[in-house]
């Protein structure tokens, strides 16, 4: 017997090569099945989602968890509605704090929250990311050395100073400890993104904010410039990072047309970016949809891609044995809009939301009750979970 059957669904795992009609099952905390008809008997639980999708639980390797940055938000509330299971936390602490976050945050997270460590030793807390003396890539690389099970890398943001401390200190952080970074860049005459790319980073490392107004992904001409794609072809990796500042139509659209897709899906999710440009996760991978993406191609690069990117493959899947994290998504079709983050507008046909989140196993999110009895057939029933 399962404890929970998601029947009748469209299955969406790009890890297995999936993409059909499969009932999913759940046992213990894991994936315990995925067949094409597995008995509604055999489930202390079904949840019949006929005409939906359901995917792994999705990856979104760009939030902000955690202060001094004063837009952070604790995730449970604002990601697993989206059927967001797994947060990357990027750069909220730096090493210094980092041990404050794992105790007072990640520990109280349903969510699983990982963490990039910032450069900056006392975290992402304003004018000191401005100091180079907090820059010191000895004791970040070795508080992610000492928290494989929570840390994935380094990170830095917001540096306006004209060299290359910030980006060279998280680089170094990351080789010292045998992981990745990701990098927030501003271009400046002194640091070009070109050399950024091309000279700073190594494959597997990431540079988010890939459709931002200030990144030269373009080039005079409105084509993707033929460096950036040389960086891919090398290895680095491109994430969409959306934010309140960092994801306009007018860069993403025809980069998209060119087939410069990003290759990982994020929000740059924080209370400022949740509100005006919406930038949560269904909505996020909608812009997406809209703009030309395949479906497909959407779940792979909230799934897949990211579990890869952050070196974590046991995630993003729903392979026999694995965690059981689980999202049901309903797209739906009509008239919408959606803003970027120049509060622009662009009119969509398709939409995604979420209708159930399974995390380890558990029901966390359900938007419309699937697993629950009806009131009136329930007899004398009370809550014992």
């Amino acid at each position: 017997m399962y404890d929970l059957i998601i029947k009748g669904g469209h299955v969406i795992d790009p890890e297995n090569g999936i993409s059909g009609s499969r009932d999913v099952a759940v046992d213990g905390g894991l994936i315990a099945a995925v067949e094409h008809d597995i008995p509604a008997e055999h489930g202390r639980k079904v949840a019949r989602v006929h005409g939906h999708y359901v995917t792994p639980g999705l990856i979104d390797i760009h939030m902000h968890a955690y202060g001094g940055y004063r837009g952070w938000v604790f995730p449970d509330a604002h990601v697993l509605p989206n059927g967001v299971t797994t947060v990357l936390d990027t750069g909220g602490a730096g090493w210094k704090k980092f041990e404050d976050f794992k105790d007072t945050v990640i520990a109280d997270s349903t969510t699983r929250v990982l963490a990039l460590i910032n450069i900056v030793g006392a975290g992402m807390e304003g004018a000191v990311e401005q100091d180079v003396s907090e820059m010191d890539p000895v004791p970040c690389g070795d508080m992610i050395a000492r928290y494989p099970e929570h840390v994935v890398g380094s990170k830095t943001a917001h540096f306006g100073g004209p060299g290359w401390e910030a980006v060279d200190g998280a680089v170094e952080a990351a080789r010292r400890s045998g992981t990745i970074a990701m990098i927030d860049f501003a271009p400046k005459p002194t640091r070009s993104y070109r050399d950024l790319l091309l000279k700073k980073l190594s494959p597997g490392d990431i540079h988010t904010h890939l459709y931002a107004q200030h990144i030269p992904l373009l080039d005079e001409n409105g084509r993707v410039n033929d460096y950036v794609r040389e960086a891919r072809d090398k290895g680095i990796l491109f994430d969409l990072g959306h934010g309140g500042g960092s994801f306009w139509f007018r860069i993403a659209v025809p980069a998209i047309e060119q087939g410069f897709l990003p290759d990982t899906i994020s929000t740059d999710l924080h209370k400022y970016s949740a509100l005006m440009p919406n930038a949560s996760m269904n909505t996020t991978m909608s812009k997406c949809l809209n703009m030309g993406m395949t479906l497909e191609d959407v779940i792979m690069r909230s799934t897949r891609n990211p579990a890869r990117a952050i070196r974590r493959p046991e995630l993003g899947t729903l392979s026999i044995g694995a965690e059981a994290d689980v999202a049901v998504l309903e797209l739906e079709y009509g008239e919408f809009g959606f803003v970027d983050s120049g509060h622009a507008r662009m009119r969509g046909d398709r939409r995604l939301r979420c209708l159930l989140t399974v995390r380890a196993g558990e029901v966390v999110w359900d938007l419309n009750g699937l697993t629950r009895p009806d009131w009136d057939k329930a007899g004398d029933y009370i809550r014992t979970e």
